[in-house]
Formats: C-alpha cells, structure tokens, sequence
C-alpha cells in the first residue's frame, strides 16, 4: 500500500510532541534544549539566523548528529533535548522523528518552523547571503 508523505508526516508527529515557537525557546533557554535549523543557506539568508541555533542541513543532520558517525561537528548526548526547525515545520518532522530512531529520545520540532517563529516576534538576525553558521 502506498503511503503519501503526509501520511509519513502524520506518522512521524504521533510520536513526539511538538513545539510552539514561544515554547521551544523556553526549552533553549530554561532547559539548555538545543535548537537545530536545517533550512538552507538561501532560506536563512532570505529570512535571517535564529541566533545560537546550529544550522545542520536537512541532507546531513541526522549524520552531523550522530555520535557514531566520525565528523568534525560537535557531539551531542544522546539524551540532549534537540529542537528542529524548518521553514514551515514539515521537514523537520520527519527528521525529529528520524533523530529519534538513531537514539536522541527527546527530539523534537517547532510547529510552523522559522514561519511561526517570525510571526512570534521571537529573535532573528539578519545573515548576509553565504554566511549562515555552519558548523
């Protein structure tokens, strides 16, 4: 039977709860949650940098991530709050779920990504095209 991606989407979601904006930035800043954006360069230079997030793009977070994969990005414990966030809070289902199998228990996503985030009037600083952080 062939599932749809918002059938992935809705399945990912059952199993976490996830985040408003305003709550995952209690979580960063009361819990030492850690923030994740995994929009690419061009959308972060389009809608500017969440400061003291880590950007890990969708193609390699869940590599960059994980303990066990030999990078040169910092490691995380395993049991390290992680918060994702996306433009718009679908891809960052999928890999909250994802982190999730690879044993980050507590991973998470901000509902509406970077979107809702704005609409918030939470903190954004602007980026000069080519220079989001990347670790």
């Amino acid at each position: 039977m062939r599932r749809t991606v918002d059938d992935l989407i809705a399945t990912a979601r059952a199993t976490y709860e996830r985040l408003s904006p305003l709550e995952a930035t209690r979580r960063v800043r009361d819990k030492g949650a850690v923030l994740v954006d995994t929009r690419s360069r061009d959308q972060q230079a389009e809608q500017g940098i969440i400061p003291g997030a880590l950007h890990y793009p969708l193609s390699v977070v869940l590599w960059w991530l994980d303990p066990d994969f030999p990078s040169e990005t910092p490691k995380l414990p395993l049991d390290t709050e992680i918060i994702v966030l996306c433009r718009d809070g679908y891809s960052s289902s999928l890999a909250a779920a994802q982190l999730r199998e690879i044993g980050f228990d507590r991973a998470t996503d901000v509902i509406g990504g970077i979107e809702a985030w704005i609409a918030a009037g939470l903190p954004i600083s602007p980026t000069p095209a080519g220079t989001a952080r990347t670790v």
